[in-house]
């Protein structure tokens, strides 16, 4: 059952919202915080609006079978059409009730994706690096882009540690179940009796952080510059452009190198910084909020293991949901992973519709 009244509310406050813009002589803060309440109420409004349409056409129709005057053969058709309206409205109730679910208000932005080979030496560098390509390629197919903000590289390959940027619209939404542990059962290339080996990596997936949403205090932070390094340790630029910058309140320190500049480094670093205190802040909300996390897919720990990749046997499982699937070459090419990311974003709201409805 749909909560009517709420409704209501919702399309007035959105025809609030286009009347206030059109007559203008708001400032341009003001205009772009009603167009951002806009484009997040639209999707509502207009399933509202077409849900309303088919109570219409659903009450002609019951009118139609309900008048003994309507023929057999209009009869026969308006029964069709009944079983037809009725399937949509359902569908489209679903959505209503979907669209109405709290939202993370971090879910609209950009993320940045850290993948860190954990146990394993060489072969959980190379899983890392297969884990990053994986997301790489997903997030292109989606549209989104990608850009390295620094990078580690494994003596046989891969990476020790990789991060970086992803733009887009809805990115943190699809990738935020993915942080925590990876783990990965494989021949290694170097394995000679033809032994299976378990390694494994870590991912987090942080929403990016605005400078509204993290101010930060120069007197706070202690900016440290080096040279680039290189796998194994060479020198890849003989200038000190690798920037680390540290929050001393926190004692969160971050590091990012690339050769181009120190300048576009310290911009990247300070970047990385505000997204870990923001997800930091969020995380202690969270926790005070919710201590029984029932719309929580996982613990959201990212020392929780969380999915096993088996190359033997072909087959992914994701252990939150109990989900097994056997095309893991689409899922590590980055196609398949939708199958995944999908079953995961289903199964958190049946949980946020479930508390819902406990009240």
């Amino acid at each position: 059952m749909l909560p009517l009244a709420k409704l209501d509310q919702l399309v007035r406050r959105f025809e609030a919202i286009d009347a206030e813009m059109a007559h203008g002589g708001t400032g341009s803060d003001a205009l772009i915080r009603l167009a951002r309440e806009r484009s997040e109420l639209e999707p509502l409004v207009e399933a509202v609006r077409r849900w309303r349409a088919l109570e219409e056409e659903r009450k002609g129709l019951a009118a139609l079978l309900a008048d003994s005057a309507t023929d057999s053969e209009m009869r026969a058709l308006a029964e069709e059409e009944k079983d037809e309206l009725d399937e949509r409205h359902a569908a489209l109730e679903h959505s209503i009730q979907l669209l109405l679910l709290p939202k993370d208000a971090a879910d609209e932005r950009g993320v940045i994706l850290e993948v860190r080979a954990g146990t394993g030496g060489d072969e959980a560098a190379l899983f890392a690096g297969d884990l990053f390509r994986m997301y790489q390629r997903y997030a292109q197919a989606q549209g989104w882009s990608v850009e390295v903000m620094s990078a580690s590289e494994g003596t046989a390959g891969g990476f020790k540690e990789i991060i970086a940027s992803i733009e887009g619209r809805g990115v943190y939404a699809r990738l935020k179940f993915e942080s925590g542990v990876h783990r990965v059962q494989r021949v290694p290339s170097t394995e000679t009796q033809g032994r299976i080996h378990t390694s494994a990596a870590t991912v987090a997936v942080l929403p990016e952080a605005e400078e509204v949403d993290v101010v930060l205090n120069d007197a706070d932070l202690r900016f440290d510059v080096f040279r680039a390094q290189g796998a194994g340790g060479q020198h890849v630029n003989k200038t000190e452009s690798a920037v680390r910058v540290t929050h001393i309140p926190s004692g969160i320190a971050v590091a990012v190198q690339d050769e181009r500049s120190q300048h576009r480094n310290k911009a990247r670093a300070l970047a990385l910084l505000r997204a870990k205190l923001f997800d930091q802040e969020r995380e202690a909300k969270d926790s005070a909020r919710a201590a029984d996390r029932r719309g929580q897919v996982g613990s959201g720990d990212r020392s929780e293991r969380i999915r096993t990749y088996n190359f033997p046997q072909g087959r992914v499982t994701d252990h939150r949901i109990g989900l097994t699937l056997y095309n893991l070459p689409e899922i590590v090419e980055g196609s398949g992973l939708s199958e995944i990311v999908d079953a995961l974003v289903a199964e958190h709201q049946a949980r946020l519709l479930a508390a819902e409805a406990e009240g």
